[in-house]
C-alpha cells in the first residue's frame, strides 16, 4: 500500500525526485512534425479549408454591417435580400469547410496514432527479455494506449487548431482596424490580460498531467496483476482481498485528487476569460456608443464591431488555453518517445548473416560457450523509472556480481548435455545465452561454429527451440497456440505433434478438440497438459537444437514417463541442452555438466562422474538417491518418479 495519506486537490506536492517533475526534453516539439509530414497532402487540404473558415468567420460581420448601413437605413430591400443570401452562402460553403477540416484533421490524427503505437510496439518487441522482467506490464500498454491517443492532440492542436486560430484573429484584427481603429485599439490593450494567466497555470497543469498519466499506469499494473489468474488466486488464497481494494482505492483517490486540481485549475483559466470577455464587451459598448452618439461611428459599424470582438476572444480564448493544452500534449508525445530512445540490449550487427537451414539428414550443429562472463544487466540499462513502480522504487545496492564467470564446454552435435548443479548455480542463465535472451559481457557463444552476435536474430531463434518450466500459453484456441510455432501447419501436423507429446488424448476428448479456448494463460489446463502442449509446440517446430529448461517439471510420473519417450524420439539427431531434474534423463545423457557458481566444476557420463566422487556425486546422493531406489530392478528405469527441489538458475 501506498505510504501516507493522498495529497488533497489544491495542495498537491511534488518530490524533487520524483519522475512527475520531470520536464518535457528539449527538441521534443520538433520530432512531433516528421510524423505529421507523412500526411503533407491532407495537411494542404487542411490548410486550403482552414483559411476558407477563417475568412467567412471575418466576412460575416463585416456583411452585417452592410446590411445595416447600406440595407435597413436607408430602407433598400433589394440591398437587405442580396446580403442575407450572401451569408446564407457563406454559412454553406464554411458548414462543407468544417466538414472537410475535421476529417482531415481526425485522419492526420489518427494516422500518426497508428504510426506511434505500431512502432512502439514493435521498438517493445525488440527489448531484451531483461527489459521485461523490470517494466509494469500496465504502464506499457498505458504507453500504447493513453500516452498514444494523447500525444494525437498534440498534432492536432500544434498543426490545426493553432493555424486556425491565428488565420482567423489575423482576419479579425483586419477587418476591425478597417472599421474602427479606436475600438479595435481599446481591445487590444485587453489581449494581454488574457494571456497572462497562461504562464501561471501552464506548468502546474502540465506537471497533473504528467502525474495523472503514471498513477493511470500504476493503477493499470495493479489491475492487470490482479486480475489475472495467478493474481486472483494469490490474493484469495492469501485473504488480501480488503487489502488489495484498500491499495487500489487509496491510488484512485490520488488520481481523482489530481483530476479535481486538473478541473479546477483549468475551469479557473475559463472564469478568468470569461470576465475579462465581459468587461472587454462592456468597454466596446461604452467607447462605441459614445463614437455612434456622437456621430462618427455608424450603428451598423458599430454592431458589427461587437460580433467581431465576440469572434476575436474566442481565438483569444483558444490562444490562451492552446499553450496549456499543447503542453500537456507534448507530456504524451516525451512519455512515448521515452519508450522508443530506450535502445535495445540485444541487436543485430550490420551484415549479420543468417545461420544455415537445417534440412532432414544434414548435421544438427553443436554449441560451444568460449570464456563467457555474464552478469545480468542494471535497471538503467534496461528499463525506465517512469515504467517501474514510483512508490517502491529504490536504488539498487551493492555490486552486480557475475553469474557466469569464464565458463567453457562444448555440447557436441546431435548429442543429449545434461546440465546439474544446485540452485542459483546459473543453469537457467546458461539455456538463456544460447537463443540470445541476453549476451555475455565477455567471451562467445557459437552456434555450428558461428558466433551468435554475428547471426540474424530470426534465423538463431528458428535453429534453437526451447521448452521453458513455466509453459505459457496465449488467450486463444489450442490450434493457434500450436500454429504459432509453424503457421500454416496442417491439422494432420497438429495431430501428430499432439500425439508424439502424448496429449492427443485429452485434445480428442474435448467438446471443440483444436478450437478449444484455453483460457488466460491456459488456466483451463493442468500444469501437465500445459507442459505438453508446449512439448508439442516444439516438436511442430522441429529445430535441430533443443533447449529444455526442466520441461518435464510438471509432470505427473505417468505424464512424464510418456512425455520422455516422446522426448527421446523428438531428440534423436538434435544437439539437445537440458536442466535434469530426473535420474532418468541424466543416464540418457551423452554429456553431463556439473555447473556451480558459474562455471563447470565437473564434466562426463553418468558413472564416470559417480566414479570421481566429487560434486556430482553428493548432488546424487541428495537429489537422485531417493529416485534410483524406486527403479524397476529389472529394467533399471525408474518405476515411480519422486518430486524434487525446483531448480531455478
Amino acid at each position: 500500500m501506498l505510504d501516507g495519506p493522498p495529497p488533497s486537490a489544491m495542495g498537491l506536492r511534488f518530490d524533487d525526485d520524483s519522475i512527475t517533475k520531470q520536464k518535457v526534453r528539449p527538441g521534443t516539439v520538433r520530432r512531433i512534425v516528421p510524423y505529421a509530414m507523412r500526411y503533407r497532402g491532407l495537411l494542404v487540404v487542411l490548410l486550403l479549408t482552414t483559411v476558407v473558415n477563417a475568412v467567412v468567420t471575418a466576412a460575416g460581420p463585416v456583411v452585417l454591417k452592410m446590411i445595416i448601413d447600406d440595407g435597413i437605413l436607408p430602407r433598400r430591400l433589394g440591398v437587405v435580400v442580396g446580403l442575407c443570401l450572401t451569408i446564407a452562402a457563406l454559412a454553406l460553403v464554411d458548414a462543407v469547410a468544417m466538414y472537410v477540416q475535421t476529417w482531415c484533421s481526425g485522419r492526420i490524427g489518427e494516422g500518426v496514432v497508428f504510426d506511434l503505437r505500431t512502432k512502439v510496439f514493435a521498438h517493445v518487441q525488440q527489448q531484451p527479455l531483461a527489459f521485461f522482467t523490470r517494466a509494469q506490464t500496465g504502464a506499457l500498454v498505458s504507453r500504447l494506449n493513453a500516452d498514444v491517443v494523447g500525444a494525437r492532440q498534440a498534432v492536432t492542436t500544434l498543426l490545426s487548431d493553432s493555424v486556425t486560430t491565428l488565420l482567423t484573429l489575423v482576419l479579425l484584427l483586419g477587418a476591425m482596424l478597417y472599421l474602427s481603429w479606436q475600438i479595435t485599439v481599446a481591445a487590444l490593450l485587453m489581449i494581454p490580460f488574457f494571456l497572462l494567466p497562461v504562464r501561471l497555470i501552464a506548468r502546474r497543469l502540465q506537471r497533473l498531467t504528467r502525474e495523472t498519466m503514471q498513477l493511470d499506469a500504476e493503477m493499470s499494473s495493479m489491475m492487470n496483476e490482479r486480475f489475472n489468474v495467478s493474481g486472483a488466486m494469490l490474493a484469495k488464497l492469501y485473504g488480501h482481498a480488503q487489502d488489495e481494494t484498500a491499495a487500489f482505492t487509496t491510488r484512485a483517490g490520488r488520481v481523482r485528487d489530481i483530476a479535481v486540481g486538473r478541473v479546477v485549475y483549468g475551469r479557473l483559466l475559463f472564469i478568468i476569460v470569461t470576465v475579462l470577455t465581459s468587461l472587454t464587451t462592456a468597454l466596446v459598448y461604452g467607447l462605441g456608443g459614445a463614437l455612434t452618439i456622437e456621430g462618427t461611428l455608424p450603428i451598423g459599424t458599430l454592431v458589427a464591431m461587437v460580433t467581431l470582438l465576440l469572434r476575436l476572444y474566442g481565438p483569444v480564448n483558444q490562444l490562451s488555453t492552446m499553450q496549456v493544452t499543447a503542453m500537456t500534449a507534448v507530456v504524451s508525445f516525451d512519455r512515448v518517445f521515452e519508450v522508443l530512445d530506450l535502445k535495445p540490449l540485444i541487436s543485430e550487427r550490420p551484415g549479420a548473416r543468417e545461420l544455415p537451414a537445417h534440412t532432414p539428414g544434414d548435421a544438427a550443429p553443436e554449441i560451444e560457450f568460449d570464456e563467457v562472463s555474464f552478469r545480468y544487466p542494471s535497471a538503467d540499462e534496461v528499463s525506465l523509472a517512469s515504467l517501474e513502480s514510483v512508490s517502491f522504487r529504490r536504488p539498487e545496492r551493492g555490486e552486480n556480481p557475475l553469474t557466469l564467470k569464464g565458463l567453457n564446454f562444448r555440447a557436441p552435435a546431435g548429442k543429449l548435455t545434461a546440465l546439474v548443479g544446485p540452485s542459483g548455480a546459473g543453469k537457467t542463465t546458461i539455456t538463456h545465452l544460447v537463443p540470445r535472451l541476453y549476451d555475455p559481457v565477455s567471451g562467445s557463444i557459437r552456434v555450428g561454429g558461428h558466433d551468435v552476435r554475428d547471426l540474424t536474430l530470426q534465423s538463431l531463434r528458428d535453429t534453437v527451440g526451447v521448452v521453458t518450466q513455466d509453459a505459457h500459453l496465449f488467450h486463444d484456441t489450442l490450434r493457434a497456440n500450436l500454429a504459432y510455432a509453424r503457421p500454416g501447419a496442417t491439422d494432420q501436423e497438429l495431430v501428430d505433434a499432439c500425439v508424439a507429446a502424448r496429449v492427443w488424448d485429452t485434445i480428442s476428448a474435448l467438446p471443440e478438440g483444436l478450437d478449444t479456448v484455453v483460457g488466460d494463460r491456459g488456466y483451463r489446463l493442468s500444469g501437465g497438459e500445459k507442459q505438453r502442449i508446449s512439448l508439442a509446440r516444439l516438436l511442430l517446430k522441429a529445430p535441430p537444437v533443443v533447449v529444455l529448461d526442466e520441461a518435464t517439471a510438471h509432470l505427473d510420473s505417468e505424464s512424464e514417463a510418456a512425455v520422455q519417450r516422446a522426448l527421446k524420439t523428438a531428440l534423436a539427431g538434435r544437439t539437445s541442452l537440458v536442466i535434469a531434474h530426473r535420474l532418468s534423463t541424466i543416464r540418457e545423457a551423452d554429456q553431463i555438466l556439473v555447473i556451480e557458481a558459474g562455471q563447470v566444476r565437473e564434466s562426463g557420463t553418468h558413472e564416470e562422474l559417480l566414479a570421481a566422487d566429487g560434486l556430482y556425486a553428493t548432488l546424487y546422493q541428495t537429489q537422485f538417491a531417493e529416485q534410483a531406489a524406486g527403479e524397476d530392478p529389472q529394467t533399471g528405469k525408474e518405476a515411480a518418479a519422486v518430486p524434487t527441489v525446483s531448480e531455478a538458475h
